[in-house]
């Protein structure tokens, strides 16, 4: 079916209460193994394509952009398009050509009034080009393997009226808040601030994206999403199915060496990791 359009799956969500999922990509693998848990799930899906991505192949955004596309337009369900945690504006500006239809710029590290100043100019050209634009205001911590912030540091939670005033002067079509989930996490332990997500929710007219679900179990990401989260950011616990199941395939077959063999394996247990996730957040169980 045509290419997803990631404003309109996350519109849909929100009037239903319920968030789309939204999964970062590294591989062919990754993108043919959540266009496949979408489907065996009937749900839509938005694949993430991170700046970091991108220096991992090279720096060119099209090869795995173009794959994307393929995939979105064959796929059985809803499927969209997402240029993730952009700093660099370079980047930023390959972003429609390359067949993305949302772009998460990132300035959430610069001080506060930087980070909006950046912003807007960001989410300016970007709507120019007809991107919906997400941003981040809060540090959810974890990039570039750098630790999370102390809950008690400047910076750790996203304040309802400081996010009032920076969506409203930013122009941003939804922000990503930082309430307790950190990215990269490799254990499910994270804990949210479902008081403050409340408090967000109240004071903003623009969706609320999680990042770093990774780390957060089931039924803290079903309370978010019954509490206004719209889009749900999971990375981490796609390269961990992946992973695991490719050394336990090998742990039982050391004479593997067609790659074919155990990347399925791999691809398969992303794809069913994407389903349960996407069940989570499609019917808050």
């Amino acid at each position: 079916m045509p290419l997803a359009q990631t404003g309109v799956l996350v519109a849909e969500a929100a009037a239903k209460r319920r968030a789309v999922a939204a999964f970062n990509i590294i591989t062919l693998e990754h993108a043919e193994a959540v266009v496949a848990g979408a489907e065996a799930a009937a749900s839509p899906v938005v694949l993430q394509v991170s700046e970091n991505a991108v220096k991992y192949r090279y720096g060119r955004i099209l090869p795995l952009a173009r794959a994307a596309v393929a995939l979105a337009e064959a796929a059985a369900v809803p499927v969209a398009l997402h240029l993730d945690h952009v700093t660099q504006d370079a980047l930023l500006r390959q972003a429609a050509d390359a067949g993305f239809s949302s772009v998460m710029y990132d300035a959430s590290h610069l001080p506060y009034r930087q980070n909006l100043i950046a912003t807007r100019a960001a989410a300016d050209w970007a709507h120019s080009q007809g991107l919906w634009v997400e941003a981040e205001l809060g540090q959810v911590g974890g990039k570039d393997g750098k630790p999370p912030l102390d809950a008690h540091a400047p910076g750790a939670r996203t304040g309802p009226l400081e996010a009032c005033e920076f969506t409203a002067e930013s122009g941003v079509d939804a922000l990503a808040v930082a309430i307790g989930s950190v990215h990269a996490m490799t254990s499910r332990t994270a804990c949210l601030d479902h008081g403050l997500l409340a408090r967000l929710r109240r004071a903003l007219r623009v969706p609320l994206v999680l990042h770093g679900s990774s780390g957060v179990p089931d039924d803290e990401l079903a309370r978010a999403v019954a509490g206004g989260i719209a889009k749900v950011n999971i990375g981490t616990a796609l390269n961990l199915a992946m992973t695991n199941a490719i050394r336990a395939y090998l742990a039982d077959h050391p004479e593997a060496v067609d790659t074919r063999s155990y990347l399925t394996v791999g691809r398969q247990a992303m794809a069913t990791t994407a389903t349960h996730l996407i069940g989570v957040l499609d019917t808050g169980a």
